[in-house]
């Protein structure tokens, strides 16, 4: 009886498992649909958050002509690129590692502004590499070998500290959705939720739609979120959807990450060359990488955007406007970039901080967790994340891509898997229960997975 008790549990487990997947359906990316909230434990304020702030504070009280960026380094510890020994001794007695360099953030900069002045190519992009003191420039398949040529002497006449990369694929925006919202223009992502005070509004990207476009939450035109009222793109990528109710509603401060799960935010900040980042989206699910890079320019075929922050992180059409954070901190929205979830590629994002001052608003967001401060909202600050702001949902180093923390559905805090696992709640109405279920499961799930390659089909064509 009970070897028969334990293949039960481990049968409901599976099925409860399944079902979380579910029960969370119906969450925005940024909870702008949910009706849930997750159960995610707050976090302390981590190294690598700290030694991000570190460098930043470094950087700004020595100057652009005596450093050239900073980074979080292998071993958790901030790095910062300087020009003269007497920077890299004020360096070290802050606790932070020195690296001294040849060129200073004056001149990566001026590089770059030699390369903006230029005839435009679409399909390029360029970042200031802090780690190997450069300006990468990259172009994808669609640049002719013309177009290639005049751009390396481009390069050639500012400096061999300018790298010329060619790249695989094309550089595109990422029009589809994370947890979708969908107009008559394309499907997107909603990012994040904000308000002003009076009203709340989905944060997404710029390209998705102009201003006037309605949104729904179903393809069938009958959930109507709202309409985008303000936004910029080219230049930068980000816009405003207003929710037509006025209010985002209940879990508004959560982002939905897949299978009934849930992070929750509690600020915002910029981030730091060298971080572990998150990403979210319906296409590709949650993915994790690096970034790698900061003020990044992107020749997109609709036309430039600047200052957005690029990485590791892979995308696929469907991720459009969805949500880029870190141990609860936002910090950019899908933009665009290069490859897929297969072969890897780049993806940028506009940071959260020049969209939400641009804008005139804040983030909604968790309030502080028992012994924390006040959670920050809005920008923090010199670029770092508020100290007193909660960190919750994903610590570094403790999840792989695709896992998470359980969305709660009690007021206990216990998770529908630990409720429908416990043996004593074992029985056999809950037999039936389970055969129900992986009926109801197996019909969601064929018709979820043939909508989601439809979409993939479709886009993908759109692409080419």
């Amino acid at each position: 009886m009970r070897h028969v008790r334990r293949r039960v549990v481990r049968r409901v487990t599976r099925l409860a498992a399944v079902a979380g997947l579910l029960l969370g359906g119906g969450m925005v990316a940024q909870a702008a649909m949910a009706g849930e909230t997750a159960g995610v434990p707050a976090a302390p304020r981590s190294a690598t958050l700290s030694a991000g702030g570190t460098g930043a504070g470094l950087v700004e009280r020595l100057g652009t002509a005596r450093t050239a960026g900073s980074w979080i380094g292998a071993d958790g510890r901030p790095v910062v690129a300087v020009t003269d020994q007497d920077a890299a001794a004020e360096v070290r007695r802050a606790g932070a590692e020195a690296k001294v360099v040849r060129h200073s953030m004056n001149e990566l900069k001026s590089a770059a502004a030699t390369l903006r002045a230029a005839p435009r190519v679409p399909g390029t992009a360029w970042v200031m590499d802090y780690r190997t003191n450069r300006v990468t420039v990259q172009a994808d398949s669609t640049v002719s070998a013309a177009d290639w040529s005049r751009m390396t002497k481009v390069a050639d006449g500012i400096g061999s500290f300018v790298r010329m990369q060619r790249v695989a694929g094309r550089f595109t925006t990422r029009l589809n959705g994370a947890q979708p919202i969908l107009s008559t223009g394309g499907r997107c992502s909603a990012g994040f939720n904000v308000t002003n005070g009076k009203s709340d509004f989905i944060l997404t990207a710029g390209h998705c739609g102009p201003t006037g476009s309605i949104w729904f939450a179903d393809n069938q035109g009958n959930q109507q979120l709202g309409e985008t009222v303000n936004g910029s793109f080219p230049g930068s990528d980000f816009s405003l959807v207003q929710y037509a109710a006025g209010r985002a509603g209940q879990g508004a401060d959560v982002v939905a990450i897949g299978g009934g799960n849930g992070v929750r935010i509690t600020g915002a900040g910029d981030a730091a060359v060298g971080q572990r980042v998150f990403r979210s989206g319906s296409t590709s699910g949650l993915r994790d990488g690096e970034v790698t890079g900061l003020d990044a320019t992107v020749n997109y075929p609709e036309g430039t955007v600047t200052g957005l922050i690029q990485t590791t992180v892979c995308a696929e059409p469907g991720d459009s406007g969805g949500p880029l954070f870190s141990e609860g901190i936002a910090l950019g929205v899908t933009s665009g970039g290069d490859g897929d979830c297969r072969t890897g590629g780049t993806t940028f994002f506009q940071p959260v901080t020049r969209a939400l001052k641009a804008l005139g608003v804040q983030l909604i967001v968790s309030p502080p967790q028992q012994g924390a401060g006040a959670a920050g909202q809005g920008a923090a600050p010199s670029g770092a994340p508020s100290a007193s702001a909660t960190h919750s949902a994903i610590a570094p180093g403790a999840v792989s891509p695709g896992s998470s923390a359980p969305v709660t559905g009690g007021t206990d805090g216990a998770t529908l898997l630990a409720r429908l696992s416990d043996p004593r709640n074992v029985g056999p109405g809950l037999l039936v229960i389970a055969g129900s279920l992986i009926a109801l499961v197996a019909t969601r799930w064929f018709r979820a997975e043939q909508d989601r390659k439809a979409y993939q089909r479709y886009y993908s064509a759109t692409w080419g």
